[in-house]
């Protein structure tokens, strides 16, 4: 297994500067620094405090009377509204599981409107990839102060979105995030087996016994776990691993070592289902591209 896929992003820094600086929306910029309209300095990492701005008259009005199917079907992302009228005129758009013809017809946002039999909501989707640094939470912490992955892609998107699985507070590497909930079900699906590749270093150096066994299947307390591939990290110490597999179970990578009697130092996932670090920072986001997206969707 090439150390190239497993560390690439080794030769960045992928720290942000804490400086003064307005806001930025450019790609890959994650939420850190200082907040010039806070007007007093924030924690590396934690989001922008915004104050909540007035709902525009025409959004308030949409809400009560309703939107435009056309409209409903085009902010979805599936096509533009012209198409979508072609679309609901030749019956491929239901609301409510009923075939809706009506050029005009309104719908509301608590209806369920399916397009081609797929549920769709107004909000086109959308798909951010971060490469997580260590001591971030991927869900909500108790403690006042711990800082979540939210706060890294606040401004990636205005849509809410929500990553896909989770990374422990100190597992850095690859996280998507999406409001795509058809896509991060099927992603989390433990059928579907999304390939991963971790750069594993380990306390001590792994024993070429130890090797084998991962490769041959290791019995846990929830039964039995195959990886696709276990390696030393090339023209690296022993203690340092690459691993691929496709299970999805709680903690699988700790407590395959954990039962040999090691104990993980660093955890990067540097492949999530084809999707690599490269010219992605630690700390840092990005859009997926057209093809990435087409990818994942086959899986």
């Amino acid at each position: 297994m090439s150390r190239t896929d497993k560390s690439s992003d080794k030769k960045y820094g992928g720290r942000q500067g804490g400086g003064e600086r307005k806001p930025s929306h450019a790609r890959g910029n994650a939420p850190v620094g200082k907040e010039e309209s806070a007007g007093k300095s924030m924690a590396r990492g934690n989001a922008p405090v915004r104050k909540k701005q007035a709902e525009p008259k025409k959004e308030q009005a949409e809400k009560r009377e309703g939107i435009r199917l056309n409209k409903y079907v085009a902010n979805s992302g599936m096509c533009s509204r012209r198409d979508a009228d072609i679309y609901i005129s030749a019956g491929n758009v239901t609301v409510n599981g009923k075939i809706v013809n009506e050029m005009g017809y309104k719908v509301q946002l608590t209806d369920e409107v399916k397009f081609d039999g797929r549920k769709i909501t107004p909000e086109k989707a959308e798909y951010i990839l971060l490469n997580k640094p260590k001591g971030f939470y991927t869900t909500g912490s108790l403690e006042k102060g711990n800082r979540t992955v939210m706060d890294l892609v606040a401004n990636a998107s205005k849509a809410k979105l929500d990553p896909i699985g989770k990374l422990d507070r100190n597992t850095s590497g690859l996280l998507l995030f999406t409001n795509d909930g058809t896509l991060a079900k099927k992603l989390a699906h433990p059928r579907n087996g999304i390939r991963q590749i971790y750069h594993i270093e380990l306390n001590k150096e792994l024993d070429y016994e130890d090797l084998q066994k991962i490769k041959e299947g290791l019995t846990l307390e929830d039964g039995l776990v195959r990886v696709v591939d276990v390696s030393y990290v090339e023209n690296r110490p022993k203690r340092e691993i690459g691993m691929e597999l496709k299970s999805t179970k709680t903690h699988i990578v700790q407590r395959i070592f954990k039962s040999l009697g090691y104990e993980i130092v660093n955890l990067d996932r540097v492949v999530y289902g084809g999707l690599t670090k490269k010219d992605l920072p630690r700390g840092h986001w990005r859009p997926l591209t057209k093809q990435e997206l087409i990818n994942l969707q086959n899986i």
